[in-house]
């Protein structure tokens, strides 16, 4: 398609240090087909290419992951974009980060959800949060 139609799908990237975008393919849940992310809020369709086994799964991930953790993430239905940045938390020993879990909105400001708070290689915490976004 010469201009295909915008969407918005969630990515788990890598910043590096000049804070760019890492490049990486990753396979959109709307469309079904791989991107190849370019930046934030960019990609580009890759042509011709409907799956890329490359590509990482939850399945994947999970065999690198303790059981307790990969309960918590089951257990809140998380998505590969959870998954990815929970792996990449541990494997960067960032104790104390959190992924968000799950978000609700119950008007147009307060927010309330759950995140899992990584404490260590095999520990991790949940915790509930209730903010407002003020949008102004």
């Amino acid at each position: 398609m010469e201009n295909p139609p915008n969407h918005h799908f969630i990515v788990f990237s890598v910043i590096n240090d000049d804070n760019s975008v890492v490049p990486r393919y990753s396979q959109c849940n709307n469309c079904g087909i791989v991107h190849k992310v370019i930046d934030f809020c960019r990609s580009e369709i890759v042509v011709g290419k409907e799956s890329m086994m490359s590509i990482m799964t939850i399945d994947d991930i999970k065999t690198s992951l303790s059981e307790n953790i990969v309960n918590i993430l089951e257990i809140n239905q998380a998505d590969l974009p959870t998954w990815e940045m929970v792996k990449f938390i541990i494997e960067n020993q960032q104790w104390g980060n959190i992924a968000v879990l799950t978000t609700d909105s119950d008007d147009e400001t307060l927010k309330q959800g759950k995140y899992i708070q990584i404490v260590g290689e095999k520990l991790a915490k949940v915790e509930s949060f209730v903010r407002e976004e003020v949008i102004g």
